[in-house]
């Protein structure tokens, strides 16, 4: 799955210290045109936070640590059940 359209996404995950073995979800974030807070309500039966949702409804992660693995993995869910897993290796980034 390769697409530079959000639109295209229904949600998006982070492993914050990947491990290379096992995806852990650490920040959740979930994208897309239709009306995917009115769904959440209605499939939780509960009201949610919409101050947090707003938080959660974005292509923009919230900043964390450097991880203790060096790693961290984006995981990416299309509308249609598709996955798409990136790892990325600070210490293989030049990052200065």
């Amino acid at each position: 799955m390769e697409s530079e359209d959000a639109d295209e996404m229904a949600c998006w995950f982070i492993d914050t210290d990947y491990n290379d073995e096992i995806f852990v979800v650490r920040h959740a974030y979930f994208i897309g045109s239709q009306q995917p807070y009115e769904r959440l309500k209605k499939a939780l039966s509960a009201e949610v936070d919409e101050a947090l949702w707003a938080q959660l409804y974005s292509t923009k992660s919230i900043p964390f640590p450097v991880p203790a693995s060096g790693k961290f993995a984006v995981k990416v869910i299309n509308h249609y059940g598709d996955e798409a897993l990136r790892v990325f290796d600070l210490k293989k980034l030049n990052l200065s």
